[in-house]
């Protein structure tokens, strides 16, 4: 294991717990962001999709899938195992359908094949050129027809733009009553940020084989984008 790789896991074990309590304020967009995220999963309602989650952490998006899918089956991937265990009490009523495996899943094999591919918060901790060859790895872990969906934090286009963004992010955050608490360990978090800009994610993708290639929603600092490989 990394350097990297190991801070970030003590990290996210360390708030598991509080982790999904400030969602809500640390993601202001919350609702679109999430609700972008399930309705890139063109699929029916009651498609029994094979799904993986990379860095699931304690299930927040995969949770909205299961509840879109009720017939899916979903995997989820994560480097910490405090936030699995979170996970873990989050589909007791559904564990029959979940898979849960510890480890990193920059380096792990993601197996499949997959209907559909999802992770939320978690790609942009990747240097560029990891985040490139995961592409790669994704789309040759997807089924024909499958997509990938990912809905992470980004950088600004422009030095001047990532600071208005992150600005803004802390205003609006404020403004949602995060405790103070919880935006210093996010603000902490982010030494392990190495985010992108969406053209350099829509780029690589086009670059990995995906078509259809596209950016549903964006918001500051947050967007979500993905694409699918060709029947």
């Amino acid at each position: 294991m990394c350097a990297i790789e190991a801070n970030v896991r003590a990290a996210f074990d360390l708030t598991a717990t509080a982790y999904d309590r400030a969602r809500r304020q640390l993601v202001p967009c919350f609702d679109a962001f999430y609700r972008a995220a399930v309705e890139a999963l063109d699929f029916p309602a009651g498609a029994p999709l094979a799904t993986l989650d990379l860095g699931a952490g304690t299930g927040l998006l995969a949770g909205f899938v299961a509840t879109a899918f009720p017939s899916a089956r979903l995997t989820l991937i994560d480097v910490a195992p405090e936030m699995l265990a979170r996970a873990r009490e989050r589909f007791a009523p559904i564990i029959d359908r979940v898979r849960f495996v510890t480890a990193d899943y920059a380096a792990a094999p993601l197996e499949g094949p997959y209907d559909a591919i999802v992770s939320a918060l978690s790609i942009h901790h990747l240097e560029d050129d990891e985040k490139r060859a995961l592409f790669r790895r994704i789309h040759a872990a997807l089924k024909p027809g499958g997509v990938f969906v990912d809905a992470d934090q980004v950088a600004g286009a422009t030095p001047a733009l990532e600071r208005r963004n992150k600005a803004q992010w802390i205003a609006r955050a404020r403004a949602l009553g995060v405790l103070e608490d919880d935006l210093a360990g996010a603000i902490g978090r982010m030494k392990f940020d190495r985010p992108a800009t969406v053209a350099a994610h829509l780029r690589w993708l086009g670059e990995a084989g995906f078509e259809s290639v596209d950016c549903a929603f964006k918001d500051g600092m947050f967007a979500v984008f993905g694409g699918w490989r060709g029947a």
